[in-house]
């Protein structure tokens, strides 16, 4: 159907052309059905068969705007996003799967316009928000400024709602055009303002499982605390090297262990040793399909909603000091120019020597501190090794023009109550890079052998950005004097890092690195190897976080079945569905929970703000919209300056090259600029922040 010579067809013309058997005539039609059902192909008037792109429409997920427009966004690759006004919206909600047809065909590089002329399937059966009651009925106003329209709840649907409360409303009758959606609350979770109900909302916002059903945990308790003798007796016992575990300190689901020695040739050996958590996780059963559903870990500010449960996460899986536990080993012989020479894979046992911390190994490395080398002594050459391959592999990294955004991540830290006591900048030390570097080298190496064995896989790919986005983003850094090198048609990451190390430590260094990530694709899992573009790796996966995320877990259960000698032709066929469904699941349940993580920051960042209203802060201005400039602080809060609360001069936005510039003064403002401004607001509801320049 997207043929350029295919023009429409009757089902039974299709039948036809595609020689189906008789006997094969009503499964054909149902699949017909089942195409058109989702959106795949659509059927017109007529009754006749086209592929949607070929008949001017669009199929994709609406991104919805707080203010009432939207974007389709298309599912097929190289079509554009396609804009849907306020009007034309249909009753159709953020994240529903629909059709659009296009109104508008772009030109000047603009999006195309269109409206929505179907509802494939619905997004939000449950909607979470506050209740505001009068005499005779209740409204629900979401929590997601997307979802731009309250829903109306019938006075016998409150169920014991009061006004102010945070509830979860179940959707009965769907919005239509100026119409609102209709509910009844199936839960209260408390006074907005009562500690705990915030978290509580979002979790239940982004539909996260706190939960395990029984069945799943009635799994877990059955699996035995102890290593089974006969498991260790045929596997490669590693308990007698010194392995150690680094992680933070807080962390409690240690999923990998490393030893470091170097060889006689003057080579290294690095040893990774990840938790065989597939050895516990059987695939199909109720674990299995618990940890698929949710995909990943959750890390909030306050808790971990975890992938699997805490008898695995935090016990027999965890790679805890001094006891025998079951992993996965790859072992990597490494030269004196950071190239693995030598690898192999294979299933361990081991027995951790001691679980460090990143601080601790860092104030060894970076302070000599005396009395932690006192109590680590039989470690140390071991930390002077791995930091001494760790920065080999750096620059091996580096010369292949692989990108660091060095962007700072926030610590929150809370007292017991739930309240925001500090904000400050995560840190990221010396040993934090080794780890990054040692299981950024052997996630590359596991995908390489799996790519050569051609076995379906799971990887973990970083598109290649698009040319106009480069393009503009060349444009704009003319403005400060740069360009990109050797900007053909495709622009290689090397010539990305070379600009990053140009603006470093200079005024620009912040906006530039912000806009060149926008520039960039989002990474994802793919069953198909595309390669790295930010790493400049041409395989990569994620092999090292098995407890956490579940593409690490689908190719364990893959490496074991290679390693055992059981991928067969018939299973071959089923992992290739198996991996793509683990791709798919795992790419929208990372963004979900990024989106909760992000959440949850902001909301603990306005509600410490509200302790230091009218104080001054320095700060620098992070991003510049047509409304105002966001400044960050010091400590990683974000606030928004309004436009309008500048009143020495009548300030133009400048979206070329994003700044604001005074009509009178001639003075601009834009990302990169240092200000000092003043708390005016924060609004913990809408995570918000409100500064005033001073």
């Amino acid at each position: 159907m997207r043929e350029k010579a295919y023009s429409p067809m009757l089902e039974s013309e299709l039948a036809l052309a595609l020689n189906i058997q008789q006997s094969e005539i009503g499964e054909f039609y149902s699949i017909l059905d089942e195409m058109e059902k989702v959106g795949q192909i659509i059927k017109t008037k007529k009754n006749r068969y086209a592929a949607p792109e070929r008949m001017n429409l669009a199929v994709g997920k609406l991104q919805q705007h707080g203010k009432g427009f939207g974007f389709v966004l298309s599912e097929l690759q190289g079509y554009p996003d396609v804009f849907i006004p306020a009007s034309d919206i249909n009753g159709a909600m953020h994240n529903d799967r629909v059709i659009a047809r296009i109104t508008k065909k772009s030109n000047d590089g603009k999006k195309s316009e269109g409206e929505i002329i179907r509802i494939i399937s619905r997004a939000n059966n449950e909607i979470v928000g506050t209740f505001e009651s009068s005499k005779n009925f209740g409204f629900v106003v979401p929590d997601d400024a997307r979802i731009n329209m309250d829903i109306y709840i019938p006075k016998s649907e409150f169920n014991g709602a009061k006004d102010g409360y945070k509830v979860v409303a179940q959707l009965t009758r769907w919005p239509e055009p100026r119409r609102n959606p209709e509910g009844k609350v199936i839960e209260v979770l408390g006074h907005k303002d009562d500690v705990g109900t915030d978290i509580v909302s979002i979790i239940r916002k982004y539909k996260l499982p706190e939960e395990f059903p029984k069945k799943v945990e009635d799994e877990a308790a059955a699996i035995p605390e102890i290593v089974p003798e006969e498991e260790i007796a045929r596997r490669r016992d590693l308990r007698n090297d010194r392995i150690v575990t680094i992680d933070g300190a807080d962390a409690k689901d240690l999923d990998d262990a490393v030893s470091v020695k170097k060889l006689p040739n003057g080579n290294y050996m690095l040893g990774v040793h990840i938790a065989d958590v597939t050895h516990y996780v059987k695939e199909g059963k109720p674990l299995d399909k618990e940890a698929l559903k949710r995909a990943t870990s959750v890390y909030l500010v306050d808790r971990v909603i975890p992938m699997l449960p805490r008898k695995l996460s935090n016990g027999v899986c965890s790679l805890n000091p001094k006891v025998d536990r079951l992993t996965l080993s790859v072992s990597m012989e490494i030269d004196h120019r950071g190239n693995v020479v030598n690898h192999e894979v294979f299933e361990s046992v081991i027995k951790t020597a001691e679980r460090m911390t990143y601080t601790d190994v860092s104030d060894i490395l970076e302070k000599d501190d005396q009395e932690l080398k006192k109590r680590y002594d039989y470690l140390l050459d071991d930390f002077y090794l791995m930091e001494e391959l760790s920065k080999m592999l750096r620059k091996r990294r580096d010369s292949r023009g692989s990108i660091d955004f060095d962007f700072d991540e926030s610590k929150i830290i809370l007292d017991e109550s739930g309240k925001p006591i500090e904000i400050k900048k995560a840190e990221r030390r010396i040993a934090n890079r080794i780890i990054e570097e040692f299981m950024l080298i052997c996630n590359e190496t596991v995908a390489e052998h799996y790519y050569w064995s051609n076995t379906p896989f799971v990887y973990r790919i970083h598109e290649d950005p698009d040319s106009e986005k480069i393009e503009a983003f060349n444009k704009f850094i003319h403005n400060f004097g740069y360009h990109l090198k050797g900007l053909g048609h495709e622009v290689h990451p090397k010539a990305l890092q070379d600009l990053l190390h140009n603006v470093e430590g200079k005024k620009e260094e912040r906006i530039i690195n912000t806009l060149m990530l926008r520039s960039l694709k989002q990474a994802k899992y793919s069953p198909e190897n595309a390669g790295h573009f930010g790493l400049a790796a041409q395989y990569y996966c994620h092999f090292t976080s098995p407890i956490r995320r579940y593409p690490d877990l689908q190719i364990h259960r893959i490496i074991k079945e290679t390693l055992q000698g059981k991928l067969t032709g018939k299973r071959i066929d089923k992992l290739k569905k198996i991996v793509q469904n683990a791709a798919d699941q795992s790419s929208e349940r990372e963004r979900v929970a990024v989106e909760a993580e992000r959440e949850t920051d902001d909301l603990k960042k306005a509600e410490y703000m509200t302790y230091h209203l009218e104080e001054e802060f320095e700060g620098i201005i992070s991003s510049v919209v047509s409304f105002g400039m966001f400044v960050e602080l010091d400590n990683t809060i974000e606030g928004l300056v309004r436009i309008s609360s500048l009143v020495d001069d009548y300030y133009i936005y400048d979206q070329e090259n994003l700044l604001f510039r005074g009509e009178r003064t001639k003075k601009t403002y834009r990302i990169g600029d240092e200000v000092r401004v003043k708390v005016i607001k924060a609004d913990v509801s809408q995570k918000e922040i409100d500064f005033m320049l001073m």
